[in-house]
């Protein structure tokens, strides 16, 4: 029988190719193919119109010289730096929250994750109004004689409140990566701390927070690049303004290709997002391994 097994898997070799298969051609069809499409337009003039006409490293000597991407930069940095507490942070101690045993607790996580699911388009349309000059927020702010602050339309408001959309639509989903996380945290350490005499803080800071430290690398990766990569919320909240005070690098390149229709030199921007994104979680890497050596 040993004999007869080694046969028929040696004979089948290829079963666990042949299961990899579809996702291989799915990878290869929706990644693999339009990632090599946009690093040959990135050396070329293409408008749509005309035929695709190589032109070197134009592209790219534009890009440098181009004031408003160096804004959209500097705008996704900062974005970046706004949205890290929003999504890192404080889904923990919601996570914290949701992972007590109380009656009707999965309504609770059901409901916090509710707009993870939902559309971002759907979700910000929402959100337009009730940031609008004569919405929920600015009719609370009157009660206080407070207000009316225009978030959509003010320069030093509006980044600000598009990165705050993009953290409620996405706490959830750092949420129950955390929840994930805490429940894998051996209760019989934080058991130990407490017979010990360790407060809540003393335990969340000594047993869980390094616990959950492999979790902090994912969720601080996935933060940053979905940060880097903000385009629907900008799209139907600013449009990029006022000002360019919205304006991300995903978005300027959607406007580029899609508005100037100038595809070779929105591939050319799309590979600097792409080599920053990179760089962004390879930095989290080396950080995270260093600490867990």
């Amino acid at each position: 029988m040993p004999g007869l097994r080694g046969r028929v898997v040696g004979q089948h070799w290829y079963t666990p190719y042949a299961f990899m298969l579809p996702g291989l051609l799915m990878y290869a069809a929706m990644f693999a193919w339009p990632a090599v499409i946009a690093i040959q337009l990135a050396f070329s003039d293409y408008n749509i119109v005309s035929p695709v006409r190589f032109s070197g490293l134009d592209n790219f000597s534009r890009l440098l010289d181009d004031p408003r991407v160096w804004i959209a930069l500097r705008n996704s940095l900062l974005f970046v730096v706004m949205f890290l507490p929003l999504t890192v942070v404080a889904p923990l101690f919601l996570a914290m929250l949701v992972n007590l045993k109380l009656r009707a607790i999965q309504a609770f996580r059901m409901l916090y994750y509710l707009p993870v699911i939902t559309s971002m388009v759907a979700v910000a349309v929402a959100w337009r109004y009730v940031f609008n000059r004569e919405g929920v927020i600015n009719w609370v702010l009157s009660l206080v004689g407070a207000g009316p602050i225009d978030f959509l339309l003010d320069r030093h408001w509006a980044l600000p409140t598009v990165v705050l959309l993009e953290a409620w639509k996405n706490a959830g989903l750092f949420m129950m990566i955390y929840l994930a996380g805490l429940q894998a945290v051996p209760p019989d350490q934080v058991e130990a701390a407490r017979i010990d005499g360790a407060n809540s803080w003393q335990r969340l800071r000594h047993v869980i927070v390094p616990s959950l430290r492999p979790t902090f690398a994912v969720t601080l990766i996935l933060s940053m690049l979905e940060a880097m990569r903000a385009f629907e919320s900008v799209y139907v909240l600013t449009r990029g303004g006022p000002l360019d005070s919205t304006l991300t690098l995903g978005y300027y390149i959607w406007s580029k290709a899609f508005e100037d229709y100038d595809m070779g030199y929105a591939s050319a921007v799309g590979l600097l997002l792409w080599a920053i994104m990179i760089v962004l979680a390879g930095f989290n890497l080396v950080v995270t391994r260093r600490r867990d050596g």
